[in-house]
């Protein structure tokens, strides 16, 4: 075979390579496309549900008494319609469970991150996330038949149902999601920070507050972001524990429903499809996402913020 023939053989080969080598990119970066494009289009479907739903529901409801009415019965004879008792209800479950998990799950991510050993770690960790795959209903009756007795104990006029015991179990709930996530961008902090901070005289818990946590606000800032979405969409631990009762009041220590334990009482498949009733669904549904997605805003611009301040 000749020099030039040798040569065109080469480069054929390398031709096909490169072209073999293009082909699959092209087709992995396709796959990838279309792994996105299924879970954008499954959203922008679920809200344009959402509104189709609730614009129905809004043409025999009007939208400011829905906004500020204090009274939801719309399975009642004398139907309201008002979500505030929702709102009031799953807004105080929330934050109680957020009072919990954040603080809570920010000291054990920076305790397994900076300060145990390996084999506290490896120890830590499998027994978080054991917690994480409790299933929620066997919280809920945790809730109802453990907390509130104790809490009872202090507050001997609290009722049986209430938002203060189930608020505080959801903390307990999600507190293996922030703690674990908050732990793993803690852990990705680059070791270059760590010691140019001990070489400035910083103690160990001067850098994890003042180095590691801001360069990690991320990351932890998604774990809160992500808590706070699992609260505020939680069902069975604020059905069995919270009660099924609407009730406009921020106090914790009394009864209410959340949006979802409403969301969940209808769809039991009682009410007739298409009925106003079943429609109040969706724009509670509605409200919800509409609170997810405040929520989420929210967190941005302090995240934000937090970045410019450090």
């Amino acid at each position: 075979m000749t020099d030039s023939s040798l040569r065109l053989s080469q480069s054929t080969r390398a031709y096909e390579g490169n072209w073999r080598r293009t082909l699959r990119e092209r087709a992995i970066a396709i796959v990838l496309f279309l792994a996105a494009f299924v879970s954008v289009a499954t959203t922008v479907e679920i809200i344009l549900i959402l509104l189709r739903e609730s614009w129905l529901f809004f043409q025999e409801v009007p939208l400011l008494d829905f906004l500020t009415g204090t009274e939801w019965t719309p399975l009642f004879e004398d139907s309201k319609y008002g979500i505030l008792p929702l709102f009031s209800g799953t807004l105080v479950t929330t934050v109680i469970a957020l009072a919990v998990a954040i603080p809570m799950g920010t000291i054990i991510a920076i305790y397994l991150s900076e300060f145990a050993t390996d084999r506290i770690r490896e120890s830590v960790k499998p027994l978080l996330e054991m917690i994480a795959g409790i299933p929620t209903v066997v919280f809920g009756y945790f809730a109802l038949l453990f907390v509130t007795p104790l809490l009872q104990r202090l507050l001997p006029d609290m009722p049986g149902f209430n938002m203060l015991s189930p608020g505080i179990v959801m903390g307990i709930a999600i507190l293996p999601l922030i703690s674990s996530i908050s732990e793993d961008a803690m852990r990705a902090v680059p070791n270059d920070l760590r010691e140019g901070a001990y070489a400035m005289g910083s103690t160990r818990f001067q850098t994890a507050l003042r180095v590691v946590l801001p360069a990690a606000i991320s990351g932890i800032s998604a774990a809160y972001i992500l808590g706070i979405s699992r609260a505020v969409g939680e069902t069975m631990i604020v059905a069995v524990a919270a009660g099924l009762q609407p009730n406009f009041t921020f106090n914790p220590t009394e009864s209410a429903a959340t949006i979802t334990a409403y969301i969940v009482q209808v769809s039991l498949g009682d009410l007739p499809h298409g009925s106003l009733e079943y429609q109040t669904i969706f724009a509670a549904g509605l409200v919800l996402v509409l609170m997810t997605l405040v929520l989420n805003i929210v967190g941005h611009i302090l995240r934000k913020r937090y970045r410019e301040v450090y």
